[in-house]
């Protein structure tokens, strides 16, 4: 997973002063050349972005076709240059999450820990909306105090064996099955072995 962000070049120079927009779409091109599977994905709400900038995210996810696309609010953290701004909203990510669904047919669709954060049914209102993927957090208690991304990240203080089966309880809820495959991409499926493999996966 290597998300792009924002597929709007001048958004991502006013966030990224530092890094450079084509290289960053260009890693994702390298990936899929080198046979991974690939996952992007944007942020929603971020400070400076509009509708139509949204819309080139749609955009890029119809045209590159990811394995896995992740899409998020934007939250701000209060040690970081972006303190004061304004968080993502919820409607406007389970928009983005709908329409993510629609033009990338087959895609691994996150329903995002940081949906779930500004929303205790957020998960869940980001399956009804298109999402087909969920993250427990598996990472040791003793460890995730370390991984601050965002405040008020949820599952910071829980067992990883209460947030699995949270996190079933929850799917079930919503009418859906839980997997219990690997998770690799659907795209692979439709690939047969052998010769009808590209190139860059041998």
């Amino acid at each position: 997973l290597l998300r792009h962000e924002t597929a709007n070049r001048e958004l991502y120079a006013r966030l990224h002063p530092d890094s450079d927009f084509d290289n960053r779409m260009r890693c994702l091109r390298v990936l899929r050349e080198l046979g991974y599977q690939v996952g992007a994905g944007c942020m929603v709400g971020l400070p400076g972005q509009t509708v139509e900038h949204l819309a080139d995210d749609i955009e890029f996810l119809r045209d590159f076709q990811p394995d896995m696309a992740g899409i998020g609010p934007f939250i701000p953290h209060p040690d970081t240059p972006l303190a004061d701004c304004a968080p993502g909203t919820l409607q406007m990510t389970l928009k983005m999450v709908a329409l993510a669904r629609i033009v990338t047919r087959d895609a691994l669709l996150p329903a995002t820990t940081a949906i779930g954060s500004i929303e205790d049914q957020g998960r869940e209102m980001a399956l009804m909306a298109g999402a087909d993927v969920v993250m427990p957090n598996y990472t040791p208690l003793r460890y995730r105090v370390h991984y601050e991304i965002y405040p008020n990240k949820r599952c910071i203080t829980e067992d990883p064996a209460a947030c699995d089966s949270c996190m079933r309880r929850r799917i079930l809820a919503c009418g859906r099955t839980v997997s219990t495959d690997a998770g690799h991409s659907r795209k692979l499926a439709a690939v047969p072995s052998g010769e009808d493999w590209p190139a860059a996966s041998r």
